[in-house]
């Protein structure tokens, strides 16, 4: 770190140095002898094509800010602070800017309110994104909607937060800044993220630039006290140091000075080729239909009974990943929408709309964006109900979602954690492609997201090729130079014109050949020891995906599994903030090829004696529950409590891969038709494995495309049953 390191610092204390402001109890009865205000009277807005897509998904999310309650209360801390530990983390964990929590009093609620039975307030506070700069088209798109996309964000939170604490079994709601029932800028001074100033409510660190949600609850939590007077201007020295471990005014200045198309990481600095580094045999590669994936022949009892039933939970059977269960269905049925029939004049700049839409996807919360031209491979050969698919779309915008390094930090990768890291990408990436794409398709031009709960594309060789990563020894997985294998993808495909980014070439299959760290915690020996094979027209490290799919099916003391991520060296966080060594060590990576057999045996050693990949207690925020039957209990099998496991001895010679190659997928449409998956066809299927080089003269000789390369075709249904299986996926509505 430049000046103060981060790894000390309690997750919920969040990314501004708060605990450090001076505070003044008094100001809790000054604001109670304020008395009721009216309620606020709204304005139209800004009545452009963005502000009308943000008004659709924010009416989305409306569905879900109140709502059912758990038929019983968790077994949560009798400790007030505890529970607020666990309400700020979520918070910080969905990416809010500022948190603070506040008890009720009738002063609280508008003149004309009809009060909820509630005696607490839950402030989110997100801060205003950066409108682009003059002459991006983006500027126009924002320009009189900072707030509202701000006020999407924060309300969003909220609303995840207020799920959250439904499913625990309490009362809560959530609310905007819109609503005409709760006094959010009273909440704001009494939570201590604001100071009255001049009729207004001004943050110590952003001034008026930012927008609040709240959400009230009848869940007793620890209580901030108001900020004092004084403390209206916070900038100090100890900000611009980041004193405490708080991201520094340093850092913040440095991302507020580069451009607002690119991130806040340099991948501009990485070196770009041609084609992936890794070897795709394009005319080889088949087209796959959905119902091959692990994860949905779990659903069709491909796999077994077990693995059918804990489908439908396995990722949401802790109340914060369940809390984000609904706005991620919600969002499904607007994937598609009409197009409006006069495209937009402003549109017909590839790079022009190439920049633009960047700068949106930055604005909305992207961590990294990337371009590409859709090769035919990478769409799906059919829907899951078998219906064909045939290539619609040109270009894939591709975003990366950070799964968050602190909570990662906490966790042991395959806790009661894991599963939400998932289903916050999930969620955020759903509302950025789902905006953009309404946003586009509003000014003429054909877009869909495609996100996890419906995707029409394998998201895997579109970030390859839109420039954001290397395909990795974790196998079916992209590492990004400088955030890793940490991050999920949402996928915005469109025919408005753009200019593709070119791949990126940074090293990592030298780093990924000269390390085993995540084969070696793998905690269900599912990524390869060996080298790289050909499989399905591509050149990878390929995983033993059954395993896999089980162990996070099945996994009773955590949710899913992200070992592989918590584990990888590569698993860091480069900013100004950020160890000294590590930014060298990024810099090097990115920059200094020569160097690579010099520093990456010493990195891999090094990562483990530094002790990379165990726990840090101070980064725990979450409580430990469990849902079962609708109510939220102590987990019935406890929970994985892994750290490093530097001595485990592999014998390489008996570690088997089922390869399940497209000879071997299930009948495109099967869907509700169990095709048992036969582990020792799997295993037995390792012969038919090219390597690179046997591949490569087979090719240069004129040799046929492998039979095995060919996919299962249609089957005759007509003397088949089906059964219904939708109750087993969890986005069925």
């Amino acid at each position: 770190m430049i000046f103060f390191s981060n790894k000390n610092r309690p997750f919920h204390h969040g990314f501004y140095p708060l605990e450090r402001l001076p505070r003044d109890e008094r100001l809790i009865e000054y604001e109670q002898r304020l008395g009721q205000n009216a309620g606020p009277v709204f304005s139209n807005g800004t009545s452009s094509n963005y502000a009308a897509a943000l008004e659709k998904y924010h009416a989305i999310f409306k569905q879900f800010c109140n709502g059912p309650v758990a038929p019983a209360r968790a077994p949560v801390p009798d400790d007030l602070e505890r529970r607020s530990i666990d309400v700020k983390g979520a918070g910080y964990f969905l990416d809010a800017g500022q948190i603070g929590i506040c008890e009720l009093s009738a002063s609280c609620w508008y003149q004309d309110a009809s009060p909820e039975d509630h005696t607490h307030g839950i402030v989110v506070l997100v801060e205003y994104s950066r409108l682009p700069e003059a002459g991006n088209l983006a500027s126009g798109w924002l320009e009189g909607s900072i707030h509202a996309t701000a006020q999407m964000r924060a309300f969003e939170v909220a609303v995840g937060i207020a799920n959250h604490i439904r499913a625990m079994g309490f009362n809560a709601t959530a609310y905007d800044d819109r609503n005409d029932q709760i006094d959010i800028g009273r909440l704001t001074v009494l939570a201590g993220l604001g100071v009255r100033d001049n009729g207004q409510v001004v943050n110590p660190y952003l001034g008026t630039g930012y927008s609040v949600a709240v959400v009230t609850t009848d869940y007793a939590l620890a209580t901030d006290k108001p900020l004092a007077r004084k403390a209206k201007n916070g900038r100090n020295l100890a900000y611009w140091l980041g004193i405490g471990g708080a991201t520094s005014g340093l850092e913040r200045w440095r991302r507020a000075n580069r451009k607002t198309h690119l991130s806040n990481y340099p991948m501009e600095q990485v070196k770009r080729v041609d084609r992936p580094t890794t070897l795709i045999l394009d005319d080889e590669v088949p087209r796959v239909p959905k119902r091959a994936g692990f994860f949905e022949r779990a659903i069709h009892g491909d796999l077994d009974k077990k693995a059918q039933v804990e489908r439908q939970r396995f990722s949401f059977k802790h109340p914060f990943a369940a809390a984000m269960l609904k706005q991620i269905r919600g969002m499904v049925p607007h994937q598609d929408g009409p197009v409006a029939e006069t495209k937009a004049l402003e549109l017909i700049d590839p790079e022009a709309n190439t920049k633009a839409l960047k700068s949106l996807s930055y604005a909305l919360g992207s961590e990294i964006t990337g371009i590409c031209e859709i090769p035919d491979y990478a769409w799906y050969s059919h829907k899951e109900d078998g219906s064909e698919i045939k290539p619609y779309h040109k270009y894939a915008v591709v975003c990366l979602i950070d799964q968050g390094y602190d909570t990662m930090e906490g966790a042991s990768g395959d806790d009661f954690i894991s599963g939400a890291q998932s289903m916050r990408a999930y969620m955020r990436g759903a509302l950025i492609a789902g905006i953009m794409a309404e946003h586009i398709r509003s000014m003429g031009h054909p877009a869909r997201p495609q996100t996890n709960a419906d995707s029409h594309v394998l998201h895997i060789p579109l970030v390859m090729w839109a420039g954001l990563g290397e395909l990795s020894r974790i196998g079916e997985l992209v590492l990004n130079p400088f955030i890793g294998p940490r991050f999920k993808t949402v996928v915005m495909t469109t025919d408005l014109p753009l200019v593709p980014d070119k791949p990126v070439d940074f090293g990592l299959q030298y780093f990924c050949s000269n390390c085993l760290k995540c084969a070696r915690e793998c905690p269900c020996d599912a990524i390869p020891f060996g080298d790289k094979v050909m499989f399905n027209g591509y050149e990878m490290w390929k995983p033993d995906v059954e395993r896999c799919t089980r162990y996070r099916l099945t996994n009773q003391r955590g949710l899913a599994c992200g070992r592989c991520m918590k584990t990888c060296p590569l698993n860091k966080v480069i900013s100004w903030d950020g160890p000294i060594a590590t930014q060298a060590a990024s810099w090097c990576g990115v920059n200094a090829f020569w160097l690579k057999p010099l520093l990456v045996p010493i990195a891999v050693k090094l990562d483990d004696l530094l002790g990379h990949g165990i726990r840090n207690p101070a980064k725990k925020w979450w409580l430990d529950l469990e849902i079962v039957d609708g109510v939220c209990v102590h987990p019935l099998k406890g929970v994985n409590q892994r750290d490093l496991d530097v001595n485990r001895k592999i014998d390489v010679q008996k570690h088997k891969v089922a390869y399940y190659h497209a000879d071997m997928m299930p009948p495109p449409n099967s869907s509700g038709i169990a095709m048992m998956v036969k582990r020792k066809d799997g295993v037995a299927a390792a012969v038919k494995v090219e390597t690179v080089e046997q591949a490569l003269a087979r090719k240069a000789r004129g040799g046929p495309v492998p039979e095995h390369y060919i996919p299962t075709p249609p089957m005759d249904t007509g003397e088949s049953q089906r059964e219904d299986v939708t109750g087993f996926n969890p986005y069925h509505n």
